[in-house]
Formats: C-alpha cells, sequence, structure tokens
C-alpha cells in the first residue's frame, strides 16, 4: 500500500454514523498486539491550544534526547503532519506499511472502525515501529469518548484553555465540556491545567479530587512578558528568565508556560530534561498556521481561530502587534460555529473583509457571512477561491497595510498552501509586488 493508497483508505470511512465509544479502537488495537500498551505518554485535551502545547512538549523533550512521538489533528496542508517521531512526519511508506496492518485487522471487525480511530491506531503502530520513548497525544474531540483515549494512565494528562466549541457534541454547557475533556483523567496520572475558567475547573478539580490524583494550575503570577513582536515573544516564567519561543500571537507565552508546567511535573517524576533543553526546545518550536506570519510586505498573517475563545485571542494578538491598524480580513466560518460572537470580536478591528468558503460540507455560505458582516457595519465582500480572495486581500491592504487570514482550520491549510505556491517566492518572504511577479511569470 503507498502512502497515497494509505490515505485514500482512511478517509473512506466518516465517523457520523457511528455511535460514540472506545469499543471499536479497543478491539482493533487489541487485534494490533495493542501497541499503546507500555508507552509512556503525556496526553493533551482542552479546547484551544491544544497543538501549540503539544508542539512545545515534543521540542522540548526531543531537546532532552528522548525520541518523541507527536500525533495532532487536524493537519493544515498534508495528513502526514498529523504524525510525526523524532521530529519528522511519518513517510508516505511508512504510512502505507501501518495503514496496510491497520486495514487488514479493521476488514475482520463486525464494525469498522471510524478514521479518526484507523489513524489512532496507524499511530500507536508507526510509533512502536520508531522504538519511540515517548507520546504526546492531542485528543481529536473530547476526551472520555476520543480514540486516544484508549490508553492506560498517561505520564501527564494537559488541560489547555477551555471555551464553548462541539457544543452539539459534547454538550450546551463549559461544565458539559469540561467533564467530557476530564475523561483524560485516570487514577495514577498527574494532571496540569491551564485554569482560567470558572466552571471548567470547578469540574476539573471535582475530577482530580475523585480520581485521587494531585492537580497543578497554571500560576501566571509567575509569567512575564518581555517582548512581543511578529517573530515571537521573549518571557519569564519565575524562576525561568529569557525563555524565548517564536510564534507570534500573544497567548503562545501562555502556552508555552503550560508546557514549562508539565516539564517541571515531569522533572520532578525524575525525567531527565536540563535547563538547556527546554531553552533549546522552545526556541526551535514550529506550529504553522497559528498567527503564523507568511509574508511581511504587506504584513500577512495566518491564525487557526475557528471559535469564540480563539477569535478572542487572536483579536488581542492584533491589537498587541499591530496597535491602531486596521485590518484586512480573509475570513471563512464553519456554520456550526457562534459567528455571532466571533464578528463581534473581529469586525472593530477590520478595514474590510474578503470572505471565502471554507473546504468543508459545514461551510457557512460567503452570502450569509457576507449579510451578518453587513449588519455589523462591515464592508465585506465574496471571494470565488481562496487565491483570488488572496489576491485581493493584498492590492485591498497595499505595501503598508496588513492582511489577516482566520475563521477555521480546514481554511488555514488551503490558504497557507495557495499563499506559498503562488504569492511567495522560493527564498522567503517577498513583496506583494514581487509575489504578482513570481505568479505572472
Amino acid at each position: 500500500m503507498t502512502g497515497e493508497e494509505a490515505e485514500a483508505y482512511i478517509h473512506s470511512f466518516g465517523w457520523e454514523s457511528r455511535a460514540p465509544g472506545l469499543g471499536r479502537i479497543r478491539e482493533l488495537l487489541r487485534r494490533l498486539g495493542d501497541p499503546q500498551k507500555g508507552q509512556r505518554i503525556l496526553h493533551v485535551a482542552g479546547t484551544n491550544g491544544k497543538g501549540s502545547v503539544c508542539a512545545c512538549l515534543a521540542s522540548i523533550l526531543e531537546a532532552a534526547g528522548y525520541r518523541t512521538g507527536l500525533n495532532t489533528s487536524p493537519h493544515l496542508e498534508r495528513f502526514s503532519e498529523r504524525i510525526r517521531a523524532g521530529g519528522r512526519e511519518i513517510s508516505g511508506e511508512d504510512l502505507g506499511a501501518v495503514t496496510e496492518r491497520v486495514r487488514s485487522a479493521a476488514g475482520a471487525m463486525g464494525e469498522h472502525p471510524t478514521e479518526f480511530e484507523l489513524i489512532t491506531a496507524a499511530a500507536f503502530l508507526y510509533f512502536q515501529r520508531m522504538d519511540c520513548d515517548v507520546l504526546v497525544l492531542e485528543t481529536g474531540l473530547g476526551g472520555a469518548l476520543d480514540a486516544s483515549n484508549v490508553i492506560d494512565a498517561p505520564e501527564l494528562a494537559v488541560l489547555t484553555a477551555m471555551g464553548m466549541d462541539h457544543a452539539a457534541i459534547l454538550g450546551p454547557s463549559l461544565r458539559e465540556i469540561a467533564a467530557a475533556k476530564a475523561g483524560i483523567i485516570k487514577p495514577g496520572t498527574e494532571v496540569v491545567s491551564r485554569g482560567g475558567c470558572p466552571e471548567a475547573d470547578a469540574v476539573f478539580r471535582r475530577v482530580c479530587r475523585e480520581q485521587g490524583v494531585r492537580l497543578t494550575e497554571l500560576d501566571l503570577d509567575r509569567l512575564t512578558l518581555r517582548r512581543l513582536s511578529l517573530e515571537g515573544a521573549v518571557f519569564d516564567f519565575a524562576p525561568w528568565e529569557g525563555l524565548t519561543v517564536p510564534l507570534a500571537g500573544a497567548y503562545q507565552a501562555e502556552n508555552a508556560a503550560l508546557a514549562l508546567t508539565a516539564v517541571e511535573r515531569l522533572r520532578e517524576k525524575g525525567w531527565r530534561i536540563p535547563e538547556e533543553a527546554v531553552r533549546r526546545g522552545l526556541a526551535a518550536v514550529r506550529w504553522p498556521g497559528r498567527f503564523e506570519v507568511l509574508g511581511r510586505d504587506p504584513v500577512f498573517l495566518l491564525d487557526g481561530a475557528h471559535n469564540a475563545h480563539g477569535m478572542r485571542a487572536a483579536a488581542e494578538s492584533l491589537r498587541r502587534l499591530l496597535p491602531g491598524k486596521k485590518i484586512t480580513l480573509l475570513l471563512g466560518i464553519l456554520a456550526d460555529k457562534d459567528a455571532g460572537e466571533m464578528l463581534d470580536l473581529l469586525v472593530p478591528l477590520a478595514e474590510r473583509v474578503f470572505v471565502l468558503r471554507p473546504d468543508s460540507p459545514r461551510a457557512m455560505a460567503p452570502e450569509t457571512l457576507c449579510a451578518l458582516l453587513a449588519e455589523r457595519g462591515a464592508e465585506a465582500r465574496p471571494c470565488a477561491g481562496v487565491e483570488a480572495g488572496i489576491e485581493a486581500a493584498l492590492a485591498a491592504a497595499g505595501r503598508d497595510g496588513t492582511v489577516c487570514a482566520l475563521g477555521s482550520l480546514y481554511l488555514c491549510g488551503e490558504v497557507r498552501r495557495a499563499f506559498f505556491q503562488n504569492f511567495s517566492s522560493p527564498g522567503g518572504l517577498t513583496s506583494r509586488e514581487d509575489a504578482f511577479m513570481i505568479r505572472k511569470n
């Protein structure tokens, strides 16, 4: 099986018609020899910041000499982004090999596993094949019934920032959503939490008491942001001083501080993670699509904000990094998100908005989104496609302007791919005029 064949097979099985539960993934892994057993695992759940925290943890652990498996979702451009070992994405050859084993086991089951269950099983097989020392797993949806929660008690359970998302599946209140996320808390683990959301915090504290495990909440009094720019953040997290993380969002220092809190717990447990590895690992973090700078002339930003909580963080980052500037927005939103609250946060910052349709059956129609923007006094225009939207936004912003594309992770990958294929030189970030010349020729 080739890598392309493996992807096609995996994507042919949705989850909508399947009842939630861990029965299928347990049976599938049992048929594969339970490759998740005996692994040291950091399990990360939450509403926003999961991927960034996972990236920070994996980078620090790699710098400390641990061969680290990293499983995240969704991917932006390439399926292989989801499964990495030793800092490298899974190859097409390896993806084909592990998926062939997964397909054989899944085909013998009475109820075929879902797409995410297949990916999870393939990841565990690959990490076993690569002889990883530790795994960093991001939950896909919720926690309790997420396929990644088939593991035994992890070394650490990490809970990132909480907010309202996937309410139709996880529950209509923060308390119910938090209860689903808290499903990754098991007897024998330790828990590190971002905190800051009273309803969710109360749930996490209760579950930790019931499970008899220690909970450490992020202490933001220890965090001092020294410098924030489009290159990233320099911060102190007492007693650590002068730490650097090359992620531009104003919220990324907090994500890094949460990862550092997790590292402190690991060090207490005897893990060898020297200060030099912490500094080097943080400075090497890369996490595309999260307040990422794609271009400089004009500034072109890409952010994965796709719910109200994430949009609030993105709006705050725009205010702090580009004070007083009006932004040209490229916006696409899924219809099942709280579009009203998201737009209320964005419109005060927007000079104009170019509207796109994310590549998802759940995408909000551009005409509907334009109408919602017009109700809030924003100048909005639908675009025929991503490439046309980027070109229109760059032209409207001018050399000294700023473009920010956001609203959906589905949109992130499309914009990033189109920008680098058509509006950027092979040598790196370019001016708008250079980009158009490259594209023309």
